[in-house]
């Protein structure tokens, strides 16, 4: 729970700081996916955790569409969740509209 409680607040900071957070979606949150990823940190392969970003527009909450963030903005919350959250070495984006998906997951 802390891992994604940081990933959270990161992705959360960057949103601010790009005047993002309100003008640029409704809602914005990571997600600790029930996963592991292989993956490479420094010479050695790790077994670690997922965290999925998911960020949305919507007027009324009952149809909502994934917000178009910025590709340098995303690389960068990328680059300091897996530098800064212990035991993540993947992040990836939740890009899929509701319907047919839904704002938060279950």
């Amino acid at each position: 729970l802390q891992h994604l409680r940081q990933a959270d607040a990161i992705f959360v900071q960057e949103l601010r700081q790009a005047n993002l957070l309100k003008q640029g979606t409704q809602q914005s949150f990571a997600v600790l996916l029930p996963v592991k990823s292989v993956g490479v940190m420094g010479d050695g392969r790790t077994y670690q955790e997922v965290i999925a970003l998911r960020a949305v527009t919507t007027e009324d909450f009952m149809t909502a569409d994934w917000a178009r963030l910025p590709y340098d903005l995303l690389a960068h919350v990328s680059r300091r969740i897996v530098n800064e959250v212990a035991g993540v070495n993947r992040v990836v984006l939740d890009i899929t509209s509701k319907p047919p998906g839904t704002i938060e997951w279950e």
